[in-house]
């Protein structure tokens, strides 16, 4: 199983990249959002990966992020969901947008996806609901990884103390970050993220 690529970028297309790891060129296939995130031709970059076999394909999907693979997984357990349409959703979709619309049962915004009709993305936003809690969202794992100390993290830790679930309290105070810009002060982020938390 190939997890991850880290090489030049040699190539690219419409919705594909070839990546040189030392003198072997992979075809992977990739969101429009990932392939953004690629840069130009002869940048070092590391790609997330899955590969996916089927009778007459084998065929590598590369992702910018670990989150961006794990709402690809979740998105091609859904009946009627391919690698091609989860691929077109994550370039429609950031995961922080994604997430929310799975989270509020939005499938109009999901429903901008090329190819996804409405019915489709009701069943995708209908399936995921649960799940899209489980995952945390870009902005929560800039949070984790925050220095000790940080307004963010003693905001988190305020809402846990509060009796909010860890993961609660840190997609709470991740959206407050949103809202208010970095230089938020802990005041604010304990407000706001309350807010979030107890929505």
């Amino acid at each position: 199983m190939i997890a991850k690529l880290a090489g030049t970028l040699d190539d690219f297309g419409p919705d594909w990249a070839v990546i040189d790891v030392s003198g072997v060129g992979y075809l992977v296939h990739c969101s429009a959002k990932t392939l953004d995130s690629l840069g130009v031709r002869g940048d070092r970059v590391t790609v997330h990966t899955e590969l996916q076999v089927s009778e007459n394909d084998m065929r590598l999907i590369g992702f910018a992020s670990g989150e961006e693979r794990a709402w690809f997984r979740l998105l091609t357990g859904v009946q009627g969901v391919g690698s091609k349409m989860a691929l077109a959703v994550l370039s429609a979709l950031s995961i922080d947008e994604l997430q929310r619309a799975c989270a509020s049962g939005d499938a109009a915004m999901v429903a901008r996806a090329q190819g996804v009709g409405p019915k489709l993305a009701s069943r995708i936003v209908n399936e995921l609901k649960d799940k899209a809690g489980g995952l945390p969202s870009a902005a929560a794992g800039a949070i984790a990884s925050a220095p000790k100390g940080s307004a963010s993290l003693d905001a988190v830790s305020a809402l846990q103390n509060l009796g909010f679930k860890p993961n609660v309290a840190t997609e709470a105070v991740a959206r407050a970050l949103e809202e208010l810009g970095d230089g938020a002060s802990l005041n604010d982020l304990i407000r706001i993220g309350l807010k979030r938390a107890a929505g």
